[in-house]
């Protein structure tokens, strides 16, 4: 894992993808598994679904339109399901985006995200439902994530999500694991004298 950059508070349209159950082999399929680093990812994320078998965009697909940009994928629910391949996760951060928005993510992909710096937001169907006719009628509607406080809004409409409180320090501070351990070293260094000395007693 490595360290990201830190992740408060984002304001930013968004891009849409209104299809339930999408799997990892669907975000990247295994073909492209063979890489040894996770740079270049992005440029094979839905890859079955933007280009045809010739390589050329399909001209209708969400990603290949100007009508759509952002930093936050809208999906419909079960995004994520399928095998546990972390590269889901590298693939859809690589291309740009910083939050998904569903109202159901298979677990093992929204670990694979907060581990990447990617934030999950679980929202209602009714939520989800809302946000998408938002944006359809006006693809310029703007979302705002508010990690600190855990909310997503947009217009009048806004909810509430939870999120695991370690991966939310380490989102918000831009920390791996390895750097999470770093920045309490101190605290585990007095807790190990305390300890050490509690034994000899």
């Amino acid at each position: 894992m490595m360290s990201k950059d830190k992740f408060i508070k984002l304001t930013s349209t968004v891009v849409p993808i209104q299809i339930e159950n999408i799997d990892t082999d669907q975000i990247i399929p295994a073909r492209f598994l063979k890489a040894t680093t996770r740079d270049g990812f992005g440029d094979n994320l839905f890859r079955d679904w933007r280009f045809d078998s010739n390589g050329e965009p399909i001209k209708d697909f969400v990603l290949n339109t100007s009508v759509y940009a952002g930093k936050i994928l809208v999906a419909a629910k079960n995004f994520g399901c399928g095998s546990s391949r972390e590269h889901a996760a590298w693939a859809i951060h690589d291309f740009g985006f910083r939050v998904v928005v569903s109202s159901f993510f298979a677990d093992i992909f929204k670990n694979n995200a907060l581990n990447n710096g990617l934030l999950p937001v679980t929202v209602s169907e009714s939520f989800l439902k809302k946000l998408f006719l938002v944006i359809e009628k006006n693809p310029k509607t703007e979302v705002v994530v508010d990690l600190e406080n855990q909310s997503i809004a947009f217009n009048s409409e806004q909810e509430s999500f939870e999120i695991n409180a370690y991966k939310k320090t380490c989102l918000m501070n831009g920390y791996d694991d390895i750097d999470f351990l770093l920045s309490i070293k101190d605290d585990i260094r007095i807790f190990d004298r305390l300890q050490t000395a509690a034994s000899q007693l």
